[in-house]
């Protein structure tokens, strides 16, 4: 051999011995030397403590599914026991600061403790500066997540190495985790903002549980798309059961479900499942579907649920202002959407359900935007029970109050309702929502064919246009808007009915079959108030009814459950029926007090006219009825009549004085021209010379 060959031989040997010398290092190197610079690095860069308290090691091992030569390359497997994460030092709640077990090394408290944790690292990866770790392994994950009422919280990390702004925050390394692998662990939440202290277990099934056996759908759809997409695996199998016991918005939750065993970190495309059935008061929450791309937590695909005693108690647990409703459940598909720029958006689509004994069903979209939420959508319902409209206005009864779990209860001596609306959260939430109803269940006799509404909430002005009804063969249309912004709430209501059809408005009297009248109105008045019955006490504005060809009787106001009209009728007309040829009134709001500027009742009698007042403010009834006959039939009473007294306990009497004398009702027709003019209108064109109230009103205009 050459010198040169002996010198490159020496040289190959030195390099395979320091080779040899640097695996034998690695392979049996103590790591447990650099706890106390790992722990002290952590804990600078996260700025907070951080200690491996247990054995640290690295073994080495080749891994077997590596193709080619590549499969010959040990892998470093890191194991570490016994970690502790700290809370940053400003942040010690009320609960920490009074917990004498806190140790020295942790004053601020213990945010994670792990019991071990397992990883492999990728060797040729690093090469090209990249970390790649396929998976990492925690055993028994203990966390405890703490949120102040100021907003700080221990989830979210300030490195101490973070770029400036304007720095360049390029790096040259990059690190990938693929997967994450947890088994039995424990979450606990107190977060004061949202008044929530909450306790979770995680524990493992005992074998895993198909995804379709949870859902109760056999997963075709995925099955058919993963296939098409490399081939794929499936939805991943329930693995861990969980439950969770605690307070949320400061009422009781007590929940359950189940997880699967896999975070899948860097495929968007393999779903996380889960499944959880949450109860908080009355209200039930039941979800099962998958979280997509739980890296960035991006989606979820979930069956949801919901029921309870009422749709307004959902709003501390999900943030959706709803109305108060009688008993509900719904089910639907829920959809989101979490990294849009603008916010999170969900959708609640093709759900089903029933509030009270009405069905609903429909598509809603919630977006988490600025300056505040929107919720927007379509609903629409087959069969609407009219009461269960009730509570929207505070006018269900104090027993389905009471169900509902609510403790105001409206006044033994009101009749308006008194429950006040909540104003003070309409402007939490912005709405754009429409919803029809194709048929309306009531009462028999007021029956209201059909319901559609255009529902617009914008930063606590609430607007309803259209409000439209079908009802007896015509319509009810109404424009109601409210201020929530103001306090009281100011109102503005504008409604007009139309050919409303006698025989049809009351189908259950046998003679009105035969009617071929109609009811006209137009109401239009301002007020404010927070209750139904607050608004209506300082009402403002006019009311206009017109009707022709209909008929009274004492056994129809029976039949209505009218006492103080059927004693009325049966004064002026004994028992039998009696034709309206024409009603008419004209009827001025002050502050709460109905004041008829016209109210007169034409008879194939008698001319009727009604005078007096209604206060809404006082719930009082003051009117006098004069009757004056026509021709010489003669009147069962020719004095007049007083109904007063409360809504609640109206009281009827013929007054006390002289016979009305002949000729005072003539005087009642020679009204103003104006109210006589603005009833005209009223009748349509073509209906002119049908109407007998026609004949009525122009008489009237001539006795100006």
């Amino acid at each position: 051999m050459t010198k040169t060959g002996k010198v490159l031989t020496g040289i190959g040997g030195v390099i395979v011995l320091l080779v040899v010398a640097m695996i034998v290092f690695v392979m049996t190197f103590d790591w447990n030397r650099l706890k106390p610079t790992i722990n002290e690095k952590v804990s600078t860069e996260l700025q907070r403590p951080f200690a491996i308290r247990g054995n640290l090691g690295v073994d080495w091992s080749r891994k077997g599914d590596e193709p080619g030569w590549r499969g010959w390359v040990p892998w470093p497997h890191i194991h570490a026991e016994d970690l502790v994460l700290g809370n940053p030092p400003d942040l010690v709640s009320d609960k920490k600061a009074d917990d004498k077990t806190d140790s020295t090394a942790f004053p601020s408290g213990e945010m994670v403790i792990l019991k071990r944790v397992d990883a492999s690292i990728a060797p040729l990866a690093l090469l090209a500066k990249e970390v790649w770790i396929p998976r990492i392994w925690l055993t028994q994950p203990d966390a405890h997540l703490l949120r102040l009422a100021d907003g700080k919280n221990n989830w979210t990390f300030h490195l101490a190495n973070s770029p400036t702004e304007g720095e360049n925050t390029a790096s040259s390394w990059s690190v990938n985790i693929d997967d994450i692998v947890f088994d039995r662990g424990e979450i606990n939440l107190n977060d004061a903002t949202l008044k929530a202290d909450l306790r979770a277990v995680i524990d493992p099934l005992g074998k895993p549980l198909p995804f379709a056996e949870v859902t109760g759908t056999d997963n075709k759809e995925k099955k058919g798309q993963q296939a098409a997409n490399n081939g794929q695996s499936n939805t991943e199998d329930y693995i861990f059961g969980w439950k969770v016991d605690g307070k949320y918005q400061g009422q009781p939750l007590t929940g359950s479900g189940k997880i699967g065993g896999m975070l899948s970190m860097s495929d968007a495309s393999r779903p996380f499942p889960l499944q959880a059935d949450l109860r908080s008061g009355s209200t039930r929450i039941v979800v099962a579907g998958t979280l997509t791309d739980p890296g960035n937590l991006a989606g979820l695909d979930l069956q949801l649920k919901f029921s309870g005693a009422s749709l307004d108690n959902l709003y501390p647990l999900i943030g959706v202002l709803l109305p108060a409703t009688p008993p509900y459940n719904t089910d639907g598909r829920l959809v989101a959407s979490l990294k849009q720029a603008g916010g999170a958006v969900y959708r609640y689509e093709n759900f089903n359900g029933k509030i009270g004994d009405s069905d609903i069903h429909g598509d809603l979209t919630y977006a988490a935007s600025q300056p505040r939420p929107k919720l927007t959508g379509k609903m629409s319902s087959e069969k609407l029970r009219f009461a269960d409209l009730a509570p929207l206005i505070g006018a269900d009864s104090n027993q389905e109050k009471a169900n509902r779990g609510e403790r105001n209860r409206q006044p033994a001596n009101k009749v308006l309702p008194t429950e006040k609306f909540d104003t003070k959260s309409w402007d939490v939430m912005d709405a754009d929502v429409t919803y029809a109803a194709k048929r309306i269940e009531r009462d028999k006799s007021l029956p209201l064919s059909n319901l559609s509404t255009h529902v617009v909430l914008n930063n606590g002005e609430l607007l309803l246009d259209p409000l439209r009804f079908g009802m007896a063969g015509g319509n009810l249309n109404a424009t109601l808007r409210l201020n929530g912004n103001k306090n009281p709430m100011q109102g503005k209501v504008d409604l007009h009915a139309r050919k409303l059809q006698l025989k049809e408005l009351l189908p259950e009297v046998t003679a009105m079959r035969n009617s071929l009248g109609q009811l006209n109105g137009d109401a239009s008045f301002t007020a404010s108030g927070n209750s139904v019955a607050a608004l209506l006490a300082t009402s403002n504005g006019n009311l206009r009814l017109l009707l022709n060809q209909g008929l009274i009787s004492r056994s129809l106001m029976e039949l209505l459950g009218l006492n103080v009209g059927n004693y009325v009728v049966a004064k002026l007309f004994g028992d039998d029926e009696v034709k309206i040829n024409c009603a008419v009134a004209d009827i001025q709001l002050r502050n709460g007090l109905a004041t008829p500027r016209l109210f007169v009742i034409d008879t194939e009698n008698a001319i009727i006219s009604v005078t007096g007042n209604i206060n809404f403010a006082t719930e009082r009834l003051d009117l006098s009825i004069d009757p004056e006959s026509k021709g010489l039939r003669i009147l069962t009473l020719r004095s007049p009549l007083y109904v007063k007294g409360t809504f609640k306990q109206p009281d009827a009497g013929v007054k006390a004085g002289p016979l009305i004398a002949r000729g005072t009702i003539a005087a009642v027709l020679g009204v103003a021209l104006t109210p006589a003019a603005a009833l005209l209108a009223l009748i349509s064109p073509s209906e002119a010379e049908e109407n007998q109230c026609t004949p009525l009103l122009n008489k009237m205009k001539q006795k100006k």
